[in-house]
C-alpha cells in the first residue's frame, strides 16, 4: 500500500469505531522514516469557514463532502482501508491553502532548516 497525496481513503481514525473518508496529504516518500501518513478527514457538516474546503461531487461518496483541515492528523498506514478516488490540483490547492491558513503560514516565507 502506497497512499499518494491528494488520494481519498477510508481510514480508521479512532472516531466512533467506524471509518470515514480522508484525504492524504503526505508528501510521496517511497523511504519514510515511519510508516505513517498525514490526512484531512472529510466531512458533510459544512459551517462556512477558511478552515473547509468544500469538495466537488465525488462519484466514489455518497454525500456532498468539505474537507476540515482543523481535524488534521496522522496514522499508522495499516489503519487505511480502501482507496475511494483521488481529487484534482485545483482541489488540493485549495486544501494546502487552507491548512497554510490554519496554521497562520500564508503570508510567510518559508525557509529549509538544517535540522540541527
Amino acid at each position: 500500500m502506497n497512499p499518494q497525496p491528494g488520494e481519498i481513503w477510508l481510514a480508521d481514525i479512532g472516531l466512533a469505531a467506524k471509518t470515514r473518508p480522508v484525504v492524504i496529504i503526505s508528501r510521496y516518500d517511497p523511504n519514510p522514516p515511519r510508516a505513517m501518513i498525514t490526512y484531512v478527514p472529510l466531512t458533510t457538516q459544512y459551517r462556512q469557514s477558511a478552515y473547509e474546503v468544500v469538495l466537488p461531487k465525488l462519484r466514489f461518496l455518497d454525500q456532498n463532502s468539505i474537507a476540515n483541515v482543523q481535524g488534521l492528523g496522522s496514522r499508522p498506514k495499516v489503519r487505511l482501508e480502501q482507496r475511494l478516488g483521488k481529487l484534482s490540483d485545483d482541489v488540493m490547492t485549495r486544501i494546502k491553502n487552507a491548512i497554510l491558513f490554519a496554521f497562520d503560514m500564508e503570508t510567510e516565507t518559508l525557509k529549509p532548516t538544517s535540522g540541527n
